[in-house]
């Protein structure tokens, strides 16, 4: 009788869980780095898999590193100048694919510095998404890493702290 609540406890508790875990959710390559040294900002860039069957939507980000942390993407204002601002509403991440996160386009921003990025160092990152919940991870800080090709460093944009 015992063995049969058991069973049937096991199952409910299976049965309540979230349909897209932690499981689901993949960060590979996270680094993070400031443009120049003693800077007051830095950034993170990572590429997130979604490998469930249902999408995700990265909403935050949040570390102890920055008074305050942002997720952050470029937007082509013309004439060649890009502008940083705030993501509204997050990066939706869609069932089965990735999504990069690189210098030049969307990024986890940290501002207001509270501690340097020294190269060899880390940075706990906890990236929050809407089903798979909060996520923290170890990012590494490599502030001599080059951009991949084609994308542009953080020295030649303007950042629009004010969203």
């Amino acid at each position: 009788m015992s063995s049969i609540f058991i069973r049937t406890a096991a199952v409910a508790a299976l049965i309540s869980m979230p349909a897209l875990g932690l499981a689901d959710i993949v960060v590979s390559d996270p680094y993070a780095r400031v443009s120049r040294p003693n800077a007051p900002t830095g950034a993170a860039f990572m590429i997130i898999q979604n490998t469930g069957d249902s999408a995700d939507r990265l909403v935050a980000a949040s570390s102890t590193v920055a008074k305050r942390v942002e997720l952050h993407t470029h937007i082509d204002q013309g004439d060649g100048i890009m502008k940083m601002t705030e993501i509204e509403g997050g990066i939706v991440i869609a069932a089965g694919e990735s999504h990069v996160m690189a210098r030049g386009g969307d990024h986890v921003m940290f501002m207001g510095l509270t501690k340097t990025l020294d190269q060899g160092g880390t940075v706990e990152v906890t990236l929050s998404f809407e089903n798979a919940g909060d996520i923290t991870i170890s990012v590494p800080v490599d502030n001599e890493r080059k951009p991949d090709h084609g994308a542009m460093g953080h020295g030649s944009m303007q950042h629009n702290a004010g969203n």
